[in-house]
């Protein structure tokens, strides 16, 4: 049982131990997890993307909401780290485990759930919005809280959160998932 006797999807706590055992530690945190199978399960048909699969704490937390419908693809630079992960799920079909840089992902768009926790977040944000579906959701970790407008980060406005934030195409908001870290969650808004 997980934190509080909520239970935890068996594929996270294989994909935890996994992390562990290979001195992984940017895994997200079971806050986060949460949120993002809660983001997928909204979307039981829908094509799930992954940037940054790391160990595959994330993915496994992606997969937990997956419908019978739905596609995940994640992309991982390191190609020990994919491999690896690609092995844990080729008992699904519906997991893609991509090796390179995170433009991978751009022939399986649109995306109704997108969890940029990899390339594109910082170093290409308007190509990580372009490749949402009208509704699609976009959740990116990794944030510190800042309770001023707008937001700051080591003294300096976040220039990276207000783009997310305000951006025009997206419904977005902050969502706090510990003291010290938040997630930016955004729904692309239909063109108009």
């Amino acid at each position: 049982m997980g934190q509080m006797g909520r239970a935890v999807p068996p594929r996270v706590l294989a994909a935890e131990r996994a992390a562990s055992a290979r001195g992984f530690t940017k895994s997200c945190l079971p806050e986060v997890g949460r949120l993002l199978a809660l983001a997928v399960a909204a979307k039981p048909g829908g094509v799930v993307a992954e940037s940054g699969t790391g160990a595959g704490v994330g993915t496994a937390w992606l997969h937990s909401g997956l419908g019978p419908g739905a596609r995940l693809f994640t992309v991982e630079r390191d190609e020990e780290l994919a491999r690896r992960v690609a092995d844990d799920y080729a008992d699904d079909e519906r997991v893609s485990v991509l090796t390179g840089d995170w433009r991978l992902l751009e022939r399986h768009a649109p995306f109704d759930v997108f969890f940029c926790d990899g390339g594109g977040k910082r170093d290409d944000p308007q190509a990580v919005i372009d490749l949402l579906a009208p509704g699609g959701l976009l959740l990116l970790d990794d944030f510190t809280p800042s309770p001023e407008w707008p937001p700051r980060f080591e003294g300096e406005v976040d220039e990276l959160r207000v783009f997310y934030l305000t951006h025009p195409d997206l419904d977005a908001t902050e969502v706090l998932t510990s003291p010290a870290g938040s997630v930016v969650i955004g729904a692309r808004r239909a063109r108009r």
